[in-house]
């Protein structure tokens, strides 16, 4: 059996639900306490491959860097051999939104080649409406950034498509 392990870094602001994210993804658990990460936590989710012939299985190593600005002076380290990462927004918080564009810019001038997926979190609070305004309204042009998705660490809408788009991506 053939396993790869690849990083995947969570970045955006604090409070956007990246830690809430994670643990939908690895442990399929939600919480609504809200506990701030600091520094970094790193998780781990093996997903098995059926769709390459040379790889049995990905392990992923998730680090959820804190989203506190006093710590962006070493965010690029943490970055640094990281094969994707995932930056996440509050759809209730429009400011955190606008800053994807500084994470991204920060994430490529580390990692030039690798890929990025943006989640639009919380969507669980916006009716139809407002989900398809988001939808149609927030773009970006980029050959490795796939998304944005609407996703709900809350409810789980779109939370293990985002991780596994992510991951089978960063093996092309």
């Amino acid at each position: 059996m053939v396993t790869v392990s690849k990083k995947i870094c969570m970045v955006g602001d604090f409070g956007v639900g990246k830690t809430s994210l994670i643990r939908r993804f690895v442990d399929r658990e939600f919480s609504d306490r809200y506990l701030s990460t600091v520094g970094v936590k790193i998780s781990r989710k093996v997903i098995p491959l059926t769709t390459n012939a040379d790889i049995d299985e990905l392990k992923l190593l998730i680090w959820d860097l804190e989203g506190q600005t006093k710590f962006k002076a070493i965010t690029p380290t943490y970055l640094q051999g990281s094969s994707g990462v995932l930056i996440v927004a509050d759809v209730t918080r429009p400011e955190t939104i606008s800053h994807i564009e500084d994470h991204l810019q920060l994430f490529f001038g580390v990692n030039p080649a690798g890929w990025v997926a943006i989640a639009l979190n919380k969507t669980d609070l916006l009716d139809s409406d407002e989900k398809a305004y988001l939808q149609s309204t927030i773009q970006f042009d980029h050959p490795h950034l796939l998304g944005p998705y609407l996703t709900s660490a809350k409810t789980g809408d779109h939370v293990d498509e985002i991780f596994t788009e992510l991951a089978t991506n960063m093996l092309s």
